[in-house]
């Protein structure tokens, strides 16, 4: 398989620099820690790197791949999930700061912070997955309501992720907001900031573009799952 911009395979990019650390496998195929989420990805398409991915699937759940081109499903797994998706970048944040207050999220939180993710379903989040960057949110009351972060770190680029907000709490501008915060920090670092969206969600990569974002490319999302025997 050809390796181009190390965006085209952000997972594959990610679990072997920045995601290093909580990655398993090795050069044939890695995965990353399931208690920090659900990213996998193999080096190449030979039978032996897809065995080997195959072979990191749990026994309940999934794996979950992100890739520029569509690739074979390995030997016995089953796609539960395949849609489009589209990449997006951006160089610079358009100007706008919060009306609201918003403070760093902690450990503390963290399981506020899965809570709200499987609830408003942003995107895959598990225990862990606050730990893979810097997260911030608002509350009420003392309950967390939106929230915004960082997931991929590939040198040069970082990934803004668990963006969401509770039902109750939204149209407040909570996600634009965070995003421009979590955004503007990654650039102040000399990351550049990148994103995810399906390509269905029209209105949602219109925000995104508001905020300085554009389509960078396609990228094809697929959950994998143990076939039933």
């Amino acid at each position: 398989m050809a390796h181009g911009h190390p965006l085209d395979r952000p997972v594959w990019s990610a679990l072997a620099t920045g995601w290093s650390k909580f990655a398993l496998g090795d050069a044939r195929a890695r995965r990353l820690d399931p208690a920090y989420g659900p990213f996998a990805a193999c080096a190449d398409t030979s039978p032996e790197s897809l065995a080997a991915l195959a072979a990191m699937a749990p026994v309940e759940g999934v794996i979950a791949r992100a890739e520029a081109e569509v690739q074979p499903v390995p030997p016995s797994l089953v796609a539960t999930v395949e849609a489009e998706a589209v990449q997006m970048v951006a160089d610079a944040i358009t100007p706008g700061e919060p009306g609201f207050a918003y403070e760093a999220l902690t450990d503390a939180d963290a399981p506020e912070m899965l809570a709200l993710a499987t609830l408003t379903q942003p995107g895959p989040f598990a225990p862990r997955t606050n730990r893979l960057g810097d997260f911030i949110g608002v509350k009420m009351d003392g309950r967390l309501v939106a929230m915004a972060g960082e997931r991929m770190k590939i040198p040069g680029f970082r990934e803004v992720s668990g963006v969401c907000t509770h039902p109750d709490h939204r149209g407040h501008g909570y996600a634009a907001g965070l995003m421009r915060v979590t955004a503007r920090r990654m650039l102040a670092r000399g990351e550049t900031p990148f994103l995810h969206a399906y390509a269905a969600h029209t209105a949602t990569i219109r925000l995104y573009e508001t905020l300085g974002f554009r389509i960078r490319r396609t990228i094809h999302i697929t959950m994998l799952a143990r076939a039933k025997v």
